[in-house]
């Protein structure tokens, strides 16, 4: 190997992932972008690989797009190239409405192999300050795991000026999605001001700084969230969750416990917020009212109540 090559760093990793997590075969979520195109020349030349380019069809052009990233993808030794054309709603905003439908997109058409998806280090130091920025707790500061099967991303080490280059040696042109540089868009904002500007002020090495504060936050979240599985699997029943074994817990550990159990019933999305209304109806009850936490039905939302030292779960309709 040689290894003063642009993509020695990308095909480590993406070897070390190999190892890690052995497949038979893969597909790579391309767009057509320096990130993807360059994760997905290294991914066909280590096993058989699949490309999966979803068309959102939001952009003029976007099927022309499309077409041209499966052509790359076939040039770089990808088994096959499908087109996946989905129609994006506008549920929780432009970004995340077309995030539920790629992820949906690709979960459908994998054919049970991983999907891996090319964040990059530079990626995740935005997920991060996302999350900071939103208060949305600990999980969320974790940011992106390398494996959340059946989704890998073994780029998360490697920074987005190691793709481009990748691409540059490999001789293919990266599409430049415009919507990359919009600043309506709050991570492109993340990206072209606020990472700079710390950068600057801190001397650099922000952006491996905050990957790595994610990575020491997944190891306490893996730890905690195991230790919440048992005290769960204790104290659940039919009727609902008991009080009593939840008021001794520490409140990092207790919350989990209730996150795991309301997951368990059917809610979905939780926020740090919902999750902290909840916990007081066991740390801090004085008799209040229901607490409600999110639904994945629209038209439905659901209310946690303590009544008779149990927490209980209802749907009522929105």
């Amino acid at each position: 190997m040689d290894r003063s090559s642009a993509l020695t760093p990308l095909r480590a990793a993406v070897a070390g992932f190999a190892r890690r997590h052995p497949a038979d075969r893969w597909c790579v979520g391309l767009s057509g972008g320096a990130d993807s195109l360059a994760l997905t020349a290294v991914a066909a030349a280590l096993k058989p690989t699949a490309a999966l380019i979803v068309d959102h069809g939001l952009q003029t052009g976007s099927a022309d797009v499309a077409a041209a990233a499966a052509a790359q993808a076939r040039q770089l030794g990808c088994v096959d190239a499908q087109v996946i054309s989905v129609d994006v709603g506008i549920e929780g905003g432009p970004e995340a409405a077309a995030r539920t439908a790629r992820y949906a997109a690709l979960d459908a058409a994998r054919g049970g192999a991983p999907v891996l998806l090319a964040h990059t280090l530079d990626d995740q130091a935005e997920t991060v300050l996302l999350g900071l920025g939103r208060g949305s707790g600990p999980r969320s500061l974790a940011g992106m795991q390398i494996w959340d099967p059946p989704w890998g991303r073994p780029l998360l080490a490697v920074r987005r000026a190691d793709t481009e280059a990748a691409c540059a040696e490999l001789g293919v042109t990266p599409w430049q999605d415009p919507h990359n540089t919009d600043p309506r868009y709050t991570r492109v904002r993340l990206r072209t001001e606020v990472l700079p500007l710390l950068e600057e002020v801190l001397a650099g090495g922000v952006a491996p700084a905050l990957a790595r504060t994610a990575a020491a936050l997944r190891e306490d979240n893996d730890a905690l969230d195991a230790l919440a599985a048992g005290h769960l699997a204790a104290l659940c029943t039919d009727n609902g969750l008991p009080v009593a074994g939840l008021e001794d817990l520490p409140a990092a550990l207790r919350r989990r416990v209730i996150r795991g159990w309301l997951l368990s019933v059917g809610a979905s999305l939780l926020t740090d917020v919902q999750l902290r209304a909840v916990d007081a109806l066991v740390a801090d009850w004085h008799g209040q009212g229901g607490v409600a936490v999110s639904s994945p039905l629209r038209y439905q939302r659901l209310i946690v109540t303590r009544r008779a030292g149990l927490l209980t779960v209802a749907s009522r309709p929105v």
